[in-house]
């Protein structure tokens, strides 16, 4: 199992609104992704969260299934848990 937590980046004068993603264990690391304006909040929030798992192709063996804001509202939680079973 893996958690990435996703962080709203206020717009700068020279960066506009951004998403970072962080995974503090396992294969720690961070990407930070453009806002799109065509997503909902949840989504961009998402849409980083998934960028983060590509990155360290996590997604090959893992499903990003769960997610959601966290209490101090600094952004939102996301879960890695392993794919079921293939097997019949």
């Amino acid at each position: 199992m893996q958690a990435i937590v996703t962080k709203y980046l206020s717009p700068t004068n020279f960066s506009g609104s951004r998403i970072k993603a962080t995974a503090h264990t396992g294969q720690g690391g961070s990407l930070t992704i453009a806002w799109d304006y065509a997503l909902d909040t949840s989504a961009n929030h998402r849409a980083a969260a998934l960028a983060l798992a590509d990155k360290f192709k996590w997604t090959q063996h893992l499903d990003l299934s769960e997610g959601g804001s966290l209490p101090t509202g600094a952004g939102e939680c996301f879960v890695l848990t392993r794919k079921p079973s293939q097997e019949a």
